[in-house]
């Protein structure tokens, strides 16, 4: 306990000499308070933390970690399913086991458009629930009516995994889709395609 107080204040002073330095060398930039400098009792942590931020250490670590940390709030570890357009009346729903038809546009999180049935000008067909396809989908479409459009945000656990789809979809990605369902088994709702708006996808 007797040796760490003069070792701090040794410190501290060492802090004190160092700032007085990048003072009188830099008369241009304005003088920061010197009690963010120099503390009475300060620790090596805290004397590295100002010459740190003195520096620009600190602004461009922050800098560099945005990124990912945009990233990460962008990601989904559960499946997110959002009701952007429903007719008033819904007279055929996707139900396991029902051949149905779906115009899609898929993307990842930052907004890269990695396929999209829209631009093919083809819809896509499968069975739901069956496998055929990701298990985002086999969820995310389930009770949804035709002339309905939904966006789905997929956890990687429910779309292509660690190993993701080279090269357009990496290993880990979240997936968005806005879909829109078009027939179930053969049969679409009149006018429904009608009163649906594509300009929102």
């Amino acid at each position: 306990m007797g040796t760490k107080k003069p070792q701090l204040l040794r410190l501290a002073v060492v802090a004190v000499a160092v700032a007085a330095v990048l003072l009188t060398g830099n008369n241009d930039e304005p003088q920061p308070n010197l009690h963010l400098i120099y503390r009475p009792v300060a620790s090596p942590k805290d004397i590295c933390s100002v010459f740190f931020s003195r520096f620009g250490f600190a602004h461009s670590v922050s800098r560099s970690g945005s990124p990912a940390s945009a990233k990460k709030s962008a990601d989904v570890t559960q499946l997110q399913i959002g009701v952007k357009y429903k007719p008033e009346s819904c007279t055929l729903q996707a139900h396991k086991g029902d051949k149905i038809k779906v115009h899609y546009h898929g993307t990842l999180t930052d907004g890269s458009v990695f396929d999209s049935s829209y631009d093919r000008g083809d819809p896509f067909e499968f069975t739901l629930g069956n496998g055929q396809v990701i298990k985002g989908w086999d969820q995310g479409l389930l009770g949804m009516c035709v002339g309905e459009k939904r966006k789905l945000r997929i956890p990687a656990k429910m779309g292509y995994g660690e190993r993701g789809s080279p090269p357009k979809i990496p290993g880990g990605a979240t997936l968005v889709f806005d879909t829109e369902l078009i027939a179930v088994n053969g049969r679409t709702s009149a006018g429904a395609a009608a009163e649906s708006d594509d300009s929102e996808l």
